[in-house]
């Protein structure tokens, strides 16, 4: 079968939203089945919006057996077997409206572009054969903003049976884009209220540099130098095999998150106990409290208490680990899974 992935990315910025769409290709072409990536770049500019839209609804694709859609607005090409593995709106015109992340001003003119928007998402999605998902959370948006249903359908990570666990050490890992949202900036506050030796280490790459010359400071003038190793940089798949492999235990908190992120995942094949949050969003899918990590409240004190455990009850992290593991089969967070949905 011709398959064309299409989606939409952000120039120079790497993460999940890529490695979903090249990962699922090497499993479709192990299979036999003959792919093409279209990528177009995307900048969350309202006046950019619709043209950006536009060029997505213009592409010709007709040469493809089937279309599958991931990031928008890639969702609005137009193809007789169209299928979305949607992984998230345009969030700062829907559920981030509200927040500070919104960026520019609630007024009539992006009110009315607000709205523009949801009539033309709704239409592009109502075209498709069927709508998948990357998370329950996501599949409420859709219906609530939309009305729309779909089926959740979990990412699993690429060539899993690399990650390993060769034991715990003192240091508990946040392997992410170093970005507020993510906000790693909590961490470094409760590092500052815990009781144990436990170390911290927050590595990725950032979309600028406001954000981890914050931390730098925040660990300065919180004098834990010492205890919080800050790496700056895109971590290679080796070093991230690696830092999960010795590690005590892996973070993810980040704000009301589309799905359990790859992070998670990683660390559950690692055989790693998780420390998220509350409000973490499509993570506590996947994390339950006290049986494979622990889910605190979002303020540096309840975090400071769940990492001091992790460090103090290396018996019961270990078991966490192991139960993180399992987890992934109760979900059924498999390739097997995803390539059998997607081409049914």
């Amino acid at each position: 079968m011709k398959i064309a992935l299409c989606s939409s990315f952000v120039p120079f910025l790497y993460g999940g939203a890529r490695n979903i769409v090249e990962w699922l290709q090497a499993m479709l072409e192990k299979e036999g089945h003959q792919v093409e990536r279209i990528y177009l770049p995307e900048i969350d500019a309202p006046d950019l919006l619709f043209q950006q839209m536009a060029a997505f609804r213009w592409i010709d694709l007709s040469a493809a057996d089937r279309v599958i859609c991931f990031r928008p607005q890639s969702h609005l090409i137009q193809h007789p077997h169209k299928i979305l593995w949607f992984i998230h709106h345009l969030r700062v015109f829907y559920d981030l409206w509200d927040s500070p992340y919104r960026g520019f001003e609630d007024d009539l003119r992006h009110r009315g572009l607000r709205d523009a928007l949801h009539q033309a998402d709704t239409a592009a999605l109502k075209e498709a054969r069927h709508i998948f998902t990357n998370s329950q959370v996501v599949s409420d948006r859709l219906k609530h903003f939309n009305g729309i249903d779909s089926e959740v359908l979990y990412p699993p990570v690429f060539d899993a049976e690399r990650f390993h666990s060769r034991g715990l050490s003192d240091e508990i890992v946040y392997v992410c884009r170093l970005e507020h949202h993510k906000r790693q900036h909590l961490l470094v506050e409760a590092m500052a209220q815990t009781r144990t030796p436990v170390r911290l280490r927050l590595c990725g790459a950032s979309s600028g540099s406001g954000y981890p010359d914050g931390l730098n400071e925040q660990i300065v003038r919180l004098g834990l130098q010492d205890r919080v190793i800050l790496e700056n940089r895109w971590i290679t798949e080796e070093e991230k095999v690696d830092y999960l492999a010795d590690c005590l235990a892996a973070a993810y908190l980040p704000l009301d998150e589309d799905s359990y992120g790859y992070p998670s995942v990683e660390a559950s094949h690692a055989r790693k106990a998780l420390l998220t949050t509350t409000d973490s969003g499509g993570v506590l899918e996947l994390v339950r409290d006290g049986d494979n990590g622990f889910v605190a409240e979002p303020t540096p004190q309840a975090l400071a208490v769940a990492m001091d455990k992790l460090y103090a009850d290396r018996g019961r992290t270990a078991a966490m680990g192991e139960r993180a593991l399992a987890r992934l089969d109760e979900l059924n967070i498999s390739w097997s899974h995803v390539v059998k949905r997607l081409l049914a």
